[in-house]
């Protein structure tokens, strides 16, 4: 009767962890469905696709050689052997693969085995792209030793044209830019804290505006950066691709050069203030080594269609002569700016159709540790904007992004590896634009106001021209 007690017990626990597994099972299959049917149509195909990817990953990778044989039995086998008649089969080993999807293809992360490590993923990619069904798949080190990162991209995200929103809330880290996806769907963020300036070449219409017009709109929020704009294209702030924009900026300038030559002055002038004061000040001598503040902001001086200020203009009258002491003045100034700028919290953005010597000057493009490249019709531009390694890499080269879909594609090299990246930057709205533009123009101070409120001198005269771009003597 005990025994009989004790089986009915065991029974009931039985049905409970049959059921409990089943439920389970049942909740999985649930939450699954739920998450297939709210993914994008995109989103379900690479659903689909890593599904099939796990099932098959074992053949797969016997097949494509990412596996190895361990004679060395193990220690349950050993046991099992004691009579020494029926020896171990060799086993082999497979790494262990986790797949998830997203709207692109799929990431992987894979862990290595003894010969069968990045160099060995790197060479199957081709054929894993085949396999899997994808554009193509690269191999990167993963986040942990020992481990790789398989990127699959079904659809290319740089022919996807893409949109982005601004948020209108200020950035959680300041300067530092979300430039879009690369060639694998992978968003790039480019690090601008301790940069002095930013170099962005490209032919007409393929997006070097729209991609300052994203870093502007994302930073605006914050009240510890300000802007000016310097468009060589208009000549009133109400024309132009900043027009929605410059309601945020606490100056603009078009495309006279005799004005755009006593703003510089300003704001040099500003520069060197802030070099005079920001040890009693801000109590170092980096301002990054506080971060930008509202009462000492970063200061975006963004010069669109540069070689609008610094061209070299022949001729032997009068006004020719002018105009070229104007132009070899400005590039003074910005190379003054971009040389100097960065301890004191001032960056400059520089965007012009080709970034050769005759549009910006090299003593103030190859001081830019960022370059960026839209599309280029010639190898010397593409040279020009990104240096003489672009050579070394032909598939990376802006010259081949000339297509209408290449419109918003641009090429930079890579922070901490070899070789050039191509990334997708989305588009902003012109209404989104003015929109954020209006949100934030109660944000708007001019940084000399500011520091003359921090130390009791005048830093800029706004009210004249200014021909002395040396600053007063500061407050002892």
């Amino acid at each position: 009767m005990n025994e009989l007690g004790e089986l009915n017990e065991a029974s009931r626990w039985l049905n409970v962890v049959v059921w409990l597994g089943l439920g389970l099972i049942a909740l999985w299959a649930v939450v699954w469905v739920v998450r297939y049917l709210k993914a994008s149509p995109m989103g379900r195909v690479s659903i689909r696709q890593a599904v099939r990817i796990r099932r098959s990953w074992k053949r797969l990778a016997q097949m494509c050689g990412l596996s190895v044989t361990d004679k060395m039995p193990t220690a349950l086998a050993s046991l099992a052997n004691t009579d020494g008649k029926n020896p171990p089969k060799p086993r082999v080993l497979v790494p262990a693969l986790k797949v998830t999807p997203d709207d692109f293809g799929v990431m992987a992360w894979a862990n290595c085995l003894p010969k069968v490590g990045l160099a060995e993923f790197q060479k199957a990619a081709p054929y894993l792209a085949d396999a899997w069904g994808m554009t193509r798949v690269s191999v990167l080190p993963g986040d942990k030793p020992g481990q790789v990162m398989l990127r699959g991209v079904r659809v290319d995200p740089l022919i996807t044209a893409t949109a982005h929103t601004p948020t209108g809330r200020p950035p959680q880290e300041h300067a530092t830019w979300e430039l879009g996806v690369d060639e694998f769907g992978m968003p790039i963020c480019v690090p601008l804290k301790e940069v002095p300036g930013v170099a962005i070449g490209g032919l007409p219409g393929f997006g070097k505006t729209s991609c300052v017009n994203r870093l502007v709109c994302d930073w605006a929020p914050s009240s510890a950066i300000q802007f000016v704009f310097f468009d060589g294209k208009v000549s009133h702030a109400y024309e132009g691709d900043y027009a929605d924009l410059v309601q945020r900026a606490f100056d603009f300038c078009g495309d006279d050069l005799e004005e755009a030559n006593k703003k510089l002055k300003d704001l040099v002038q500003l520069r060197r203030a802030r070099s005079a004061s920001i040890r009693r000040v801000l109590g170092v001598k980096n301002m990054w080594h506080v971060g930008p503040s509202k009462d000492w902001p970063l200061v975006v001086v963004v010069i669109d269609e540069a070689h609008t200020y610094f061209r070299d203009h022949k001729g032997s009258d009068p006004a020719t002569k002018k105009l070229a002491a104007l132009a070899a003045e400005n590039a003074r100034l910005v190379e003054d700016l971009v040389k100097k700028g960065r301890s004191v919290g001032m960056l400059t953005l520089l965007t012009t159709q080709k970034t050769t010597g005759d549009a910006i000057p090299t003593f103030i493009r190859d001081v830019c540790p960022v370059g960026l490249s839209f599309a280029q019709k010639t190898a010397d531009a593409a040279v020009a904007a990104l240096g003489d390694d672009i050579r070394e890499w032909p598939d990376a080269s802006p010259v081949t992004l000339q297509d209408p879909a290449y419109v918003g594609v641009a090429v930079m090299s890579q922070h901490g590896r070899p070789g050039f990246i191509r990334i997708r930057t989305p588009y902003v709205a012109d209404a989104h634009a003015a929109s954020v533009a209006e949100a934030t123009t109660h944000l708007v101070r001019h940084p000399a106001r500011l520091l003359e409120d921090l130390t009791n001198r005048t830093v800029v005269d706004l009210s004249k021209e200014n021909d002395d771009p040396e600053p007063p003597a500061m407050a002892a």
